[in-house]
């Protein structure tokens, strides 16, 4: 008696089996394909100055916020020198896997690099992430200079040159290379001090020890009080603190606007999957309220440029201010 027929498996029926074989072979595949989830351990975001400034306040702000969405300590790690330098030094010696990051003024990597004698060049070493933030600069001046703006700034410049003097927080600064651009926009002739930080050139600006400055957001409460005068926004945009006062574009002040910019850094090579999960965590933190209101209180505004976004930034500061660097003879010792 001869054994039956097998019956053909029906479509449905081949295509469960494949299925089960398929989900057999890959449980036997040892676990190596996939990555572990990041972060699982902390994380050392890297500042180039020392507590207290904009920079680390920034920094400290947006750890605690990435601390709770990323449920692993965001510590911040202040290696304050040369501008920033040392810090990105660091973060481009660090392994590239999500665990060293530096946050810094946007400088370090625009003019540093024409500033300092050094081989450090972020913008081949170091990724860009984001763009965190700004603050602009106000054009301020001792409240016994008889000038009411900056267009009467410029007149009283041009038929002294070189007797008004402008303070700065020090040589190769934000605050110095606006003053250059301003000069520089402007054709004037105003003598540069500098000082070894924003606050002592404030002071002296208060005590009419210098004429003029271009503060970096420190002077809110002075303005505010009548101890220095706002001549102008050292900027293009309007400022949300100061929304009546004139800006260089209301003025007719061309190429002369610097604003500060600070940003997110990565080493080299870090897998797309995590800068993508960390641009999506600080852009939720930059749009939190109590976030907009710290940074407020620095005289600054919380503003996310995407990867591509602020890459740009990047190469348009960094042309503008190496060639000020260059033609200014502009050199840090």
């Amino acid at each position: 008696m001869s054994a039956p027929m097998p019956q053909p498996l029906s479509p449905l029926r081949r295509s469960a089996l494949k299925l089960a074989a398929a989900t057999l072979a890959a449980a036997a595949l040892p676990a190596v394909a996939q990555a572990p989830a990041w972060p699982t351990k902390a994380v050392r975001i890297v500042v180039g100055f020392a507590p207290g400034g904009t920079t680390d306040v920034m920094a400290r702000t947006l750890a605690q916020a990435l601390t709770e969405a990323l449920g692993q300590t965001v510590i911040v790690d202040n290696k304050p020198g040369a501008s920033g330098n040392l810090a990105a030094g660091e973060v481009i010696k660090a392994a590239p896997d999500g665990y060293t990051l530096l946050i810094a003024p946007t400088s370090v990597e625009t003019a540093n690099p024409s500033l300092f004698k050094s081989n450090l060049l972020p913008s081949r070493d170091l990724a860009p992430v984001m763009s965190i933030g700004r603050t602009q600069m106000y054009l301020i001046a001792r409240p016994t200079l008889d000038v009411k703006d900056a267009r009467q700034l410029v007149a009283l410049a041009k038929s002294q040159p070189g007797k008004l003097s402008y303070a700065s927080s020090g040589t190769g600064t934000p605050p110095q290379l606006a003053g250059e651009l301003f000069k520089q926009s402007t054709g004037t002739f105003i003598t540069h001090i500098p000082y070894r930080g924003a606050a002592p050139a404030l002071q002296d600006v208060m005590a009419s020890q210098a004429d003029i400055a271009f503060d970096p957001g420190i002077a809110f409460p002075h303005i505010k009080a009548g101890r220095v005068k706002l001549l102008a926004v050292a900027s293009d945009k309007k400022s949300p603190f100061f929304p009546d006062v004139p800006t260089y574009a209301d003025l007719g002040i061309q190429n002369a606007s610097l604003d500060i910019w600070f940003g997110v850094w990565a080493p080299l090579n870090v897998p797309a999957e995590i800068t993508a999960r960390l641009t999506r965590e600080l852009n939720k933190a930059l749009a939190a309220p109590a976030l907009k209101q710290r940074f407020g209180d620095l005289g600054a505004e919380p503003v996310a440029l995407d990867t591509p976004a602020f890459k740009k930034l990047l190469a348009d500061e960094g042309k503008q201010l190496s060639t000020l660097i260059k033609d200014r003879k502009i050199i840090v010792e």
